[in-house]
């Protein structure tokens, strides 16, 4: 069973830095064209439980499709460690890159498989 923690993380370089407040019980990992590329795994919060510690002027943001995702990347070092959109709810929400977090055993977290390729 996991629990609600705070987990710090951010890019490659250091200039993009977060706090989010998630529980890691299972993440998600996705086929569609840009997480299969990326070697993505997400996890999802409502936007007030995440908060951009330091280099906003350092984001890049590209959108897609129906552009309701803003996949946001360090413009230095190219590292996709987050993205802020609308979840199918209405709400607004942030998805995380696991694999961007400070300190997660990865191989410890229940994968769930999305077939975004098909949507």
């Amino acid at each position: 069973m996991s629990e609600m923690k705070t987990y710090r993380g951010g890019c490659h370089c250091g200039k993009v830095g977060y706090e989010v407040q998630l529980e890691l019980g299972e993440v998600m990992t996705c086929n569609c064209s840009i997480c299969s590329k990326t070697g993505t795994m997400l996890a999802f919060v409502p936007l007030e439980q995440f908060k951009l510690l330091q280099g906003e002027e350092a984001l890049t943001d590209y959108q897609f499709n129906k552009e309701v995702i803003h996949h946001f990347f360090c413009s230095t070092c190219g590292i996709r460690s987050f993205a802020r959109g609308t979840g199918p709810g209405g709400n607004e929400m942030a998805a995380v890159n696991v694999r961007c977090l400070d300190d997660v055993d990865l191989d410890s977290l229940k994968i769930k498989q999305v077939d975004g390729k098909s949507y």
